[in-house]
């Protein structure tokens, strides 16, 4: 299903007015090699729950896809049209999306290489923002950002030790320079002493929040009536 506004089909003579769905382009990106994963099945769930609602969903599982995190010399100053292929992509998906889902492990109080270097060549220069004499001017501003993390660290070492630098990274240096219409963090921990009912909670816990995150909302609007 197409996501935007969909117009129900009424015969224009008789309509006095128009239900209109408001669905949501989401890119879901997943950073964690393992297939048989918490992070994975977090992903899947996602995916799952918001298809289910209608919205458009593209999903990026950049360890199965094979991406490269690294950026090569000269990269970032390319234009976007003689950018590699795959970061047109990746690139056009997040520009497109309304809605942005990271499902990541926590790997030494950050994403893991591969996601980093997603940011890296991705979230590029002259494509999502530009730096001026006023500041920086965000070009993808406005958009829902939901992450979702593991860790087996317990939180509260997480944040009165280290700081909280996963959400410091997200929420501040990279959506807080590019700017959200809103940002929400869910850190699932502790992975490696979690039992398979607390895991289920989790997922369904996740299915919660994009739920509430990224509702299937109507609005009726007047329509003429037509001959």
């Amino acid at each position: 299903m197409h996501a935007g506004a969909l117009r129900c089909r009424i015969c224009p003579k008789i309509a006095e007015s128009v239900v209109i769905i408001l669905l949501v382009k989401i890119s879901l990106i997943l950073g964690h090699p393992a297939l048989n994963s918490l992070n994975r099945a977090i992903a899947e769930t996602s995916r799952a729950v918001l298809q289910a609602q209608g919205h458009e969903i593209t999903f990026h599982d950049l360890y199965q896809e094979g991406f490269d995190p690294v950026l090569p010399a000269g990269e970032e100053n390319l234009p976007e049209d003689e950018l590699p292929e795959e970061i047109k992509v990746h690139l056009r998906c997040f520009k497109a999306a309304e809605g942005v889902i990271f499902v990541h492990p926590n790997w030494w109080g950050g994403p893991p290489a591969i996601l980093r270097g997603w940011v890296d060549r991705v979230l590029r220069q002259n494509s999502c923002y530009n730096f001026t004499k006023d500041g920086v001017v965000s070009h993808v501003g406005g958009k829902v950002v939901q992450i979702f993390s593991t860790s087996n660290t317990p939180r509260n070492v997480e944040i009165e030790v280290y700081g909280d630098p996963i959400e410091n990274f997200w929420k501040t240096v990279v959506f807080g320079l590019l700017g959200t219409h809103s940002f929400e963090r869910r850190n699932f921990e502790s992975v490696v002493l979690s039992t398979p009912e607390e895991r289920q909670g989790w997922l369904e816990e996740v299915e919660t929040i994009l739920k509430r995150r990224f509702p299937v909302t109507a609005e009726v609007q007047g329509a003429s009536s037509g001959s």
